[in-house]
Formats: structure tokens, sequence, C-alpha cells
């Protein structure tokens, strides 16, 4: 089976910083692209930043030019660097991997369990 584990969320005042990391563990092949999705109370969820394998990355308009997403090929993990929080950051963060498990196995994919991130003004 893989596993996503994330850590790294909590409560920060507004201003502040947070860093999300998110581990894949488990039979793994390869994996695609990484990536952070939100959702905050009564809104859908929605893609914060992705990484592909080759480090290409995406964000949300919303976070450009405050959080930043890298990946540690060699540790299957991806990190969310989360500066000058806003109170509109808060949010249940969610990590997503598109991962292969066997050379013969389609790309699928799996979803950590969520982090909180609370700021505060």
């Amino acid at each position: 089976q893989v596993q996503l584990v994330e850590s790294g969320g909590g409560l920060v005042q507004a201003g502040g910083s947070l860093r999300l990391s998110c581990a894949a563990s488990g039979i793994i092949f390869s994996i695609n692209a990484m990536g952070w999705y939100r959702q905050a109370p009564g809104k859908q969820r929605e893609l914060v930043a992705a990484i592909t394998s080759g480090g290409s990355t995406n964000y949300a308009d919303s976070v450009k030019g405050r959080f930043t997403i890298s990946r540690d090929n060699a540790k299957n993990t991806v990190y969310l660097q989360m500066n000058s929080l806003k109170p509109e950051d808060t949010a249940v963060y969610y990590c997503n991997a598109v991962i292969r498990r066997t050379a013969r196995d389609s790309l699928n994919d799996y979803w950590g369990q969520g982090t909180q991130v609370t700021v505060s003004s």
C-alpha cells in the first residue's frame, strides 16, 4: 500500500510562516506530480501548488510570491514553505501524489489525511 503522511500544520499569527512536509511510503515504483491542496470550511478543495518530477511548479494566484513548493525525490517527500500567511490561508491542507506502484501499474492519485493550518489576525 501507499501512504502519504503530512506534518507541519498548526496555529500561526498573520505574517508568520509554516513549513508543511509530506512523505510517501510503501510500494512505489515512481512518483509523477506531487502537490498541495486546501479546503476551507464551506468551500471546495482547491489546488495550492504542484510540482512535477522534473521540478516544474504551478501555484494558485492567491499564494504566488508567498508559498514555495519543493520536493526531495530521493526521500519521496514534498514540502510547502508558507510565508506571509494571511487569515484567508486558514484551511485543511492535503498532500497529493500521482504514483505508479509497480512498473506494470497505471498512475493513481493518493491523498494524505490533511493537516490543519490556522492563521490568526
